[in-house]
């Protein structure tokens, strides 16, 4: 290989050479198109460099062969063969996985203070998200979800860090679905949002140590007014569970001062995945049609 973009030392990590390819792709002017798209390919599928043939990696990425040996050259390489063997290399060492985690953990804490930090917020994340699914019941997620589709109108409470939770989880669902609304909606608060709500509508409410009082007080009227309450909250103890058709605890735990939100973005997500699946089949064509159109009206970048 020659030394034009990746640094020279005789066997370049691949990371090193997947960080050469993003560097390049933030240039407009770097690649030209059919070498983006190539690149774009690799950067999204490293692991289908050493394994497959430059035919069947041209063919996956819509290229052609040669476009994917410029490409290479690009990044310092003498050809496609010499830019392939940093992740077959990395195939050979093993590449880490989950299993591994705490030696990879403990070596990113030997960095320093920062490295700890970044060690930390880490560990927390994946254990959040572990001791989370690990208590529930993925029957208790389906009747969840069942609750919702049939609703005439479905609620997603959130306040603080979870207002964009809350609104995050009801954009999802509209690209397929008209019935979700985040409140509280913008110069309204949750209480007046829920005033004609009844038995035929679901809250998904969301607030987690310290608990929010507009939160807990708008569970209450929609209790009282035969609202099915979905709780996700931080302790089966919280004032969001108890009581509620639905609840589901999720780990909040986190080095920092801000709660973390990773389980609870992680946990509506699979709710909504629930949702679609038990839905009538005609969602996914909703859901079709809305990216159809928008790609139509030129909102999403195409060909980059």
């Amino acid at each position: 290989m020659n030394d034009t973009n990746v640094p020279s030392t005789s066997e370049p990590a691949s990371e090193t050479v997947l960080a050469a390819l993003s560097a390049l792709m933030g240039e407009l002017d770097s690649l030209t198109p059919e070498m983006r798209k190539a690149a774009a390919y690799v950067l999204e599928n490293p692991n289908d460099v050493s394994v497959s043939s430059i035919r069947e990696m041209a063919d996956a990425a819509a290229v052609k062969p040669n476009t994917l040996v410029r490409m290479a050259r690009t990044v310092g390489f003498d050809g496609y063969e010499d830019f392939r063997d940093p992740f077959r290399q990395a195939v050979r060492q093993g590449a880490p996985n989950f299993p591994d985690r705490a030696r990879w953990l403990q070596s990113i804490r030997q960095r320093g203070e920062l490295g700890t930090l970044y060690a930390d917020m880490v560990a927390s994340a994946l254990s959040n998200i572990e001791s989370t699914f690990a208590g529930i019941d993925e029957n208790e997620l389906k009747s969840a979800a069942e609750a919702i589709w049939a609703s005439r109108n479905t609620f997603t409470l959130g306040v603080g860090v979870n207002s964009a939770n809350a609104q995050n989880f009801t954009y999802l669902a509209s690209t397929g679905m008209v019935q979700f609304h985040a409140i509280p909606r913008m110069g309204s608060t949750a209480t007046d949002d829920l005033a004609w709500a009844d038995e035929r509508d679901v809250l998904i409410a969301i607030t987690c140590k310290p608990y929010r009082r507009e939160v807990i007080e708008a569970i209450q009227i929609a209790r009282d007014q035969g609202v099915k309450v979905i709780g996700i909250s931080d302790s089966p103890a919280s004032p969001v569970i108890a009581g509620s058709c639905h609840g589901f605890v999720v780990a909040a735990d986190t080095p920092q001062f801000f709660p973390s939100s990773v389980s609870t973005i992680a946990l509506l997500e699979t709710l909504l995945s629930f949702v679609i699946s038990v839905a009538s089949p005609e969602i996914v064509d909703r859901v079709d049609t809305f990216h159809r159109r928008r790609h139509e009206l030129g909102i999403y970048l195409e060909g980059g």
